[in-house]
């Protein structure tokens, strides 16, 4: 049988490529510096994402040179608890696959399985279509994808869903990246009953919880953004809430913090409008004081506290 491989270009000491002007060039280098700076801790998943984006830059210089190669596969699976910067993380990546010239637009498209599947016969084929249309150039979120398989209902149209993702992630991915998200263990389960999927996914990423430590450097993160900060009473009160919080059921890492931040600043508001003093001053505005978190009923109910009842006491 004839050899069909395309020969490599000869051997030209001359030809070089500088790794370091391609990352200036494309800028990749920034966006993951700007990932840095948006999300506390995750080094796994940084250091994950470094080396996929190595692998591309490696992967165009050795075009450059001349080395022919098939594009590599990149479809992707972000396992890990709600509120550990999974969407975050995939909205930088669809940025780094366009710097390098994997998609044509590097936009992101964020969908669940209601974005996907129809609720009767002839309802789904559109809506799916519609979807992979919209994401085409770009990355495909699909977030708790392990939902889009529900075999205990024998007329669900998940399956039907499923095989033209399929088909598209095979024949279509020089244009467009997709990226299932959900649950470890869910994902697992989803995969060994959808092996086409497993096949198709280059890179599995984990993202583990949270430490109360970065969940205290985050909630700083978030209060700095909206011009609000914690005084120090407050600060210790939401380690304590942080502590308590994550004993509880359906905690969902950062998003549990910002939900409970909300709730500060609305204690804080409804304080200064029943109690305005001879008038706010700026700090007074910005300023969250350990009352408005320890209002919480997650540190005052079952004698973690004793409750001292303010206005706006919800969880």
């Amino acid at each position: 049988m004839p050899d069909t491989m395309t020969p490599p270009p000869s051997h030209d000491p001359a030809l070089r490529v500088d790794l370091q002007a391609e990352m200036r060039e494309t800028q990749v280098g920034e966006v993951l510096a700007q990932l840095d700076r948006e999300l506390v801790g995750l080094a796994p998943v940084k250091a994950r994402i470094r080396q996929i984006a190595a692998l591309l830059l490696v992967d165009r210089a050795r075009k450059r040179l001349g080395l022919q190669a098939e594009t590599p596969t990149l479809h992707m699976s972000f396992t890990g608890n709600p509120g550990t910067g999974k969407t975050t993380v995939a909205k930088r990546m669809a940025e780094i696959l366009h710097r390098l010239g994997y998609v044509r637009r590097g936009h992101l498209v964020s969908v669940t399985r209601d974005d996907l599947v129809g609720q009767y016969i002839g309802h789904t084929a559109p809506k799916t279509k519609e979807i992979l249309k919209r994401a085409m150039g770009g990355v495909l979120f699909i977030d708790e994808a392990y939902y889009l398989y529900r075999p205990e209902n024998e007329r669900d149209y998940g399956q039907e869903a499923i095989e033209m993702l399929l088909q598209v992630m095979e024949n279509q991915r020089d244009d467009l990246v997709v990226i299932l998200a959900g649950y470890a263990d869910r994902m697992d389960k989803f995969f060994r009953s959808n092996p086409g999927f497993r096949s198709r996914i280059a890179h599995h990423v984990d993202f583990p919880d949270y430490s109360d430590g970065e969940l205290l450097v985050i909630a700083e993160k978030m209060l700095e953004g909206q011009n609000y900060r914690l005084s120090e009473p407050a600060k210790e009160a939401l380690a304590a809430y942080i502590g308590a919080r994550r004993t509880q059921p359906h905690f969902a890492n950062a998003r549990s913090i910002r939900n409970a931040l909300d709730r500060a600043r609305l204690r804080q508001a409804v304080r200064h409008f029943e109690d305005p003093g001879d008038g706010l001053t700026l700090d007074d505005l910005m300023t969250i004081e350990a009352s408005d978190i320890l209002a919480s009923r997650v540190l005052t109910q079952e004698g973690r506290l004793d409750p001292q009842p303010t206005a706006g006491d919800t969880p």
